[in-house]
């Protein structure tokens, strides 16, 4: 905003004026603005004043939603969630296509590949059809995970190099997703992205239902996972803390910086070393 408001030289009938003063503008104090755009004459009344900005605030906040929305982030965060019902679904589908299909055929199996060969099996009698076309749709489902997936990992690199390479691409974009996108995970504190995914165990603990959770979905990667119990917490808390910084460094500049790599190596190589010495049970995590 200049001295004169936000509606200095912007018609009512200008949208995008508006939207750019809104978005762009700033103002060192406040003044009675609805009066100055009635002084001004670019309103009849206060009235149409508010009319006026009702309109362009609307306008503004979904042409921010539609611009978020667009964003690389939020494309990835969308194919790791179709993934994941593709996939969930799928099982489900084949769990129902072995049901059905013990009931009809002579060899009888469980999962995605039983369902692959019902679809190619010929069957006789009134749900024939329908067994194979679910069937059919089960394998379709879990074919479509599978290149959902393949475009994260060749996505995914592009939108957060350092975070990809690191936690790797499907991991990375859960994480972008729990955290609501990759300038949201880029602001959070490693503390809570140490524990993103676990957020019922967490507030179970904060009821006095359950110990404190060491992690969230950082479980998944091998340096948690493949970590000996008595020190996956100190795992988690490097892990969590290096994932933090490439996300920081992925958002606010996007350069590749192959020496995060490196410090997260030798930090877990610490961790797994403590192993040999805590083998009676001494100084790992609580």
């Amino acid at each position: 905003m200049g001295a004169a408001g936000w509606f200095t030289d912007i018609s009512p009938e200008d949208a995008a004026g508006a939207i750019r003063s809104i978005r762009d503008g700033e103002s060192e104090r406040p003044d009675d603005w609805p009066q100055r755009a009635v002084e001004a004459g670019d309103v009849d009344s206060q009235s149409e004043y508010y009319d006026w900005l009702h309109e362009a605030t609307i306008a503004t906040a979904s042409e921010a939603i539609h611009e978020r929305e667009q964003a690389a982030d939020r494309q990835l965060i969308h194919a790791v969630r179709s993934m994941d019902d593709c996939r969930r679904t799928a099982n489900e589908l084949a769990e129902r296509v072995a049901e059905w299909g013990g009931d009809r055929l002579e060899d009888t199996g469980t999962g995605i590949e039983y369902a692959r060969a019902v679809a190619n099996e010929e069957i006789d009698g009134p749900s024939a059809a329908h067994l194979r076309s679910l069937a059919s749709q089960c394998v379709t489902l879990d074919a479509e995970a599978d290149e959902l997936r393949a475009f994260i990992e060749r996505t995914a690199p592009d939108v957060a190099p350092n975070l990809s390479a690191m936690a790797g691409p499907v991991l990375a974009v859960r994480l972008m997703d729990l955290a609501g996108g990759l300038e949201s995970l880029a602001k959070m504190p490693s503390g809570t992205v140490q524990l993103l995914g676990a957020e019922d165990a967490l507030f179970a603990h904060l009821r006095g239902d359950g110990p404190s959770p060491k992690h969230g979905v950082i479980y998944t990667h091998d340096y948690v996972r493949g970590i000996d119990p008595a020190n996956r917490g100190s795992a988690a808390r490097a892990v969590a803390g290096k994932f933090t910084i490439a996300a920081r460094v992925d958002h606010y500049s996007g350069d590749r910086r192959p020496g995060l790599d490196a410090e997260l190596d030798e930090r877990i190589a610490t961790i797994r070393a403590r192993t040999e010495g805590t083998s009676d049970g001494d100084g790992g995590d609580e």
